[in-house]
């Protein structure tokens, strides 16, 4: 079977990138997206700052593969101007940190526009990859509740609009707008860059990659198949206080007794669950 290089949300590890960089490498992960650096999120790095974390990286064993930025996840109705210079600005944070792809979105509160949305959205998003071609960075349009882009037919709908735009495909996001995630997969698999890990009840509560509804198994089995070469980690398991919506035999078989008392540990158990569904594979 074709292999799956790993890379992950370092920052659900620890807010410091020292730990980060330690977490990635005692888990034997390569890759990081860039999210989170020191509190700091990635596009408000200035680049001074940027280039001190790339090194640290780098001397870390640790290459970047992503950038996970906020880009396009504000109002359609602000300013976009503001938002096309933000981007330009991590476009030049992804090129010190040697990322081939920037994951982004499609604005919230396309409502308020009506019937002018669609036609706005494309059209920011036009603009977006037309300016990150001009340094050679791939967009990478992520699904997520509440944005334009939320089903498996307006992300379709973006990548097809919007020249050099691909897709992330994450699971639990598409579980938390009531997609089929098996049918999600079926429309965009031809348009996916790569994936991020996380899994979901139907409730929408964030489970460890396999033990939730979102199709996992058979989508990574998918993507290996296909050629896909990289899956980033994104655990948020931390904050799953309790784990309130399991219970019974099904808890004590993920779970168990066991709580997560930092995001490290939450870390590492994300990572050692999607493995044993790799090994299922």
């Amino acid at each position: 079977m074709k292999t799956l290089t790993l890379s992950a949300f370092a920052d659900e590890a620890s807010s410091a990138l020292s730990e980060q960089i330690t977490a990635l490498q005692e888990n034997e992960i390569p890759y990081i997206e860039v999210r989170g650096v020191d509190g700091k999120n990635v596009s408000s790095l200035t680049l001074d700052e940027a280039k001190d974390a790339f090194q640290r990286l780098k001397a870390g064993g640790i290459a970047v593969y992503s950038i996970g930025s906020p880009i396009g996840k504000v109002r359609l109705t602000d300013p976009f101007e503001n938002e096309l210079a933000r981007l330009e600005h991590t476009l030049k944070i992804a090129r010190i940190m040697e990322a081939q792809c920037i994951r982004m979105f499609s604005f919230f509160d396309a409502a308020a526009l009506g019937e002018q949305a669609n036609e706005e959205v494309l059209s920011r998003l036009c603009r977006f990859s037309e300016k990150a071609n001009e340094y050679g960075i791939l967009l990478c349009h992520e699904n997520e509740k509440g944005i334009y882009g939320d089903t498996a037919e307006k992300c379709l709908e973006v990548v097809s609009a919007v020249k050099g735009m691909k897709s992330v495909f994450d699971p639990a996001n598409f579980v938390q707008c009531g997609v089929d995630t098996a049918k999600a997969w079926d429309l965009l698999k031809d348009t996916v860059h790569y994936l991020h890990v996380k899994d979901a009840l139907a409730d929408g509560t964030v489970v460890p990659a396999g033990y939730g509804i979102g199709n996992l198994e058979t989508i990574t089995a998918d993507y290996i198949a296909r050629g896909g070469k990289v899956a980033t980690l994104e655990p948020h398991l931390h904050a799953f206080t309790g784990l309130s919506a399991l219970s019974g035999e099904d808890a004590d078989r993920i779970i168990g007794s066991k709580t997560f008392q930092n995001g490290r540990e939450a870390f590492d158990y994300a990572v050692k669950c999607f493995r044993d569904l790799l090994a299922r594979i």
